[in-house]
């Protein structure tokens, strides 16, 4: 299946939580047993997704948290992506990587992405323009979360300038659902922490997935950013990170994980079927 198609399926079934998997080095060494760096975020992220995959509609590694340990830890994101496919099949795997560079770039950006580590979307930034985000849009079977309006508190230094009639963010959406989205493979990343604008961002991209980051720890107003993002066909991936894999600092950090993807996920659910 496509990366719209995995998501749909998804959403059918009530599934719109994506929990994010992003490895702390004092977390690993306080929760895994002994072993190298690679082996401790291996037993953690194996262990968070066996006990949340029946819950979830994608899961998020950024692959900064990886990057950040070296070859091992990049080896063991790939390992991640792998095993996520073999024991959760159907669930999107979502590389936040937040790349974006001249199309040339980008193409071997998006040969690492999705051929070596096989991740079923990422996360792009749009600076350069639609030409450079070709190598990802190119890719029919892919998605490209395109940043729009993010949840960080700086975020509207550059993304609420005026373009024309429209602030830069909303420009973004516009583009995304149309130009960009010629493949039917764009989604959009915007901020739980600014519901308005993104039932803004809604109203200008009524057919693209909605990537809802800022929930948990940035406090993000869920119930409104998921009714404003929502759509009939399902439309959301509501993520959330440390409040999932920080939800115990102890060896019982996988109860905990689930517990908190638990909560969230009948908060979405009761939520929006009302």
């Amino acid at each position: 299946m496509t990366f719209t198609e995995q998501l749909r399926a998804g959403w059918l079934v009530g599934r719109f939580v994506c929990v994010g998997l992003d490895p702390d080095p004092a977390q690993l060494m306080a929760t895994t047993r002994s072993g190298d760096m690679a082996a401790r975020i291996t037993q953690f992220s194996r262990a968070v997704v066996d006990a949340t995959r029946d819950l979830v509609v994608a899961y998020k590694p950024n692959s900064a948290f990886y990057e950040q340990f070296g070859p091992a830890g990049m080896g063991a994101l790939q390992d991640l992506i792998r095993y996520i496919h073999a024991a959760a099949p159907g669930v999107v795997v979502i590389l936040d990587a937040k790349r974006g560079d001249i199309e040339h770039t980008n193409e071997a950006y998006a040969a690492a992405l999705f051929d070596v580590y096989d991740a079923d979307a990422v996360t792009v930034q749009p600076y350069l323009g639609g030409d450079a985000l070709a190598p990802f849009l190119n890719r029919l079977d892919r998605g490209v979360i395109v940043l729009c309006r993010t949840s960080n508190p700086g975020g509207g230094e550059l993304q609420d300038l005026p373009v024309g009639q429209l602030p830069l963010y909303q420009r973004i959406a516009e583009l995304a659902e149309t130009r960009w989205n010629r493949n039917g493979n764009c989604g959009l990343l915007v901020g739980a922490t600014y519901p308005r604008e993104l039932s803004l961002v809604r109203a200008l991209a009524p057919s693209l997935p909605l990537l809802i980051a800022g929930v948990g720890r940035q406090q993000g107003a869920v119930r409104e950013a998921a009714a404003a993002g929502m759509t009939s066909d399902g439309g959301i991936i509501v993520s959330s990170s440390s409040a999932v894999t920080h939800a115990s600092g102890g060896p019982d950090f996988a109860e905990a994980a689930r517990q908190a993807t638990l909560t969230l996920h009948q908060q979405l659910t009761g939520w929006l079927s009302r």
